[in-house]
């Protein structure tokens, strides 16, 4: 089986297509770096939750909305190698620089699939 990185975030809904091409952008490099699939999803039937969501996970605001995406590696080894790359590749250092959503409200961890059909 794989490896997923997956992650949750926040756009402002005006920057849609500069997410897109920030994404397309990526998508090579993480590649490069051992990646097989890159998936980006917009949030298009996100809804509130009583107790937790996904707005709230990243404290998503009015005028934003909530990404879903997943990285496959074939192994957490190579996610890992990837990993430590992404973090020196100066490529990525400066995409990281013109990010077109706040980082910090993020929410990402690795995930050994369990059940794939």
């Amino acid at each position: 089986m794989t490896y997923v990185d997956g992650f949750v975030l926040a756009v402002p809904a005006d920057k849609k297509e500069i997410y897109r091409k920030h994404a397309a952008a990526a998508a090579p490099l993480f590649k490069e770096f051992g990646a097989t699939r890159m998936v980006e999803c917009w949030g298009d039937d996100v809804p509130d939750g009583k107790l937790t969501d996904f707005r709230m996970a990243v404290k998503a605001k009015d005028d934003e909305v909530v990404v879903l995406g997943w990285i496959e590696y074939p192994s957490k080894e190579v996610r890992d190698a990837a990993n430590q790359k992404i973090m020196t590749d100066p490529r990525m250092k400066a995409m990281g620089e013109e990010m077109p959503f706040d980082g910090k409200r993020m929410i990402f961890g690795g995930f050994a699939p369990i059940l794939d059909v």
